[in-house]
């Protein structure tokens, strides 16, 4: 059933194959999810399906991005039509036209644009120059998903969380400082390890040092929240653990063989890291005896 929600958004770094074993550790209702990083929010399209809240706030730094998210959510008839129209405007010289939407895009910073890019990028990849704009280039073997899968995968989305959203396009600090004890907050940030304060592949980075202390605040408020963060492949680890000191309970998941590592001949398995919060345990030790083993795990997900 997870596997068969709908994403209108091809995205780079999406959580959507791992929604179903991060899911296993949400409570089983919260009154709101809250997405800091959300990205194309995947995770909480999972949690809407699985009726785990009825409340979301879905924010990113990137403006285009969440206004996407939230044209897709409230205004699926629009953004479905749109998207429809340039996609079969791509006639005989699909990738003239791709650099002509990214021109459009970059000039006007409008999400009708931005979703026919993701659609058509390479390998659903963004990238950033140093100027802030789109600079990745197409994928010349398809044109992208084609206007009536979109539609499908939109509308799907919209049922799911239409009239149930709050968006917004803040610094992260800024939407932890309004969360309290009835939220679950999920937070998947740009890896530190990978892109630092900036990066190409980011629209926007973040302080390492800074995301510790917006954690170390949550714990004294008492909030509920898991945090996707470092990782490895096979002995290359991205991103500095998060510290002891904050007193979170890390799972490692196996997502599998890295297609990068295959390709170049080596066999090599992808462990992503999830860190859980002491309030996000203890409420579920409350509600139900033996929800999780404190301290280290690993969780195998085959993609």
């Amino acid at each position: 059933m997870m596997r068969n929600l709908p994403h209108p958004i091809q995205y780079q770094g999406s959580k959507r194959n791992l929604a179903p074993i991060i899911l296993k550790y949400f409570p089983k209702k919260v009154r709101r999810v809250v997405e800091p990083f959300a990205g194309t929010a995947a995770i909480s399209i999972a949690a809407a399906a699985k009726q785990i809240a009825r409340q979301f706030w879905l924010n990113d730094i990137n403006k285009a991005l969440i206004k996407l998210i939230e044209f897709i959510v409230e205004s699926p008839n629009e953004i479905s039509s749109l998207y429809s129209k340039i996609w079969r405007e791509q006639h005989n010289d699909s990738v003239k036209h791709y650099y002509q939407i990214r021109e459009q895009f970059n000039r006007t910073h409008d999400p009708k644009f931005f979703l026919y890019l993701l659609a058509r990028c390479a390998k659903g990849s963004v990238r950033y120059n140093t100027e802030g704009l789109f600079n990745q280039s197409p994928d010349k073997r398809r044109k992208g998903t084609r206007p009536e899968t979109m539609e499908k995968n939109i509308f799907g989305v919209s049922l799911l969380l239409k009239g149930k959203c709050m968006f917004s396009n803040s610094d992260y600090k800024e939407v932890l400082q309004y969360v309290d004890q009835n939220d679950l907050v999920y937070m998947d940030p740009p890896y530190q390890g990978v892109c630092g304060e900036r990066d190409s592949r980011y629209y926007a980075g973040i302080a390492f040092d800074d995301f510790v202390i917006a954690l170390e605040g949550l714990n004294k408020k008492d909030i509920s929240f898991i945090v996707s963060y470092d990782g490895r492949r096979g002995t290359k680890s991205f991103g500095n653990p998060l510290p002891d000191f904050l007193n979170l309970t890390k799972i490692e998941i196996e997502a599998g063989r890295s297609s990068q590592a295959t390709l170049l001949g080596r066999d090599e398995i992808t462990v992503e890291s999830l860190y859980l919060s002491p309030a996000l345990l203890e409420s579920c030790h409350k509600k139900q005896s033996g929800y999780f083993e404190t301290g280290y795990k690993t969780e195998q997900f085959l993609l």
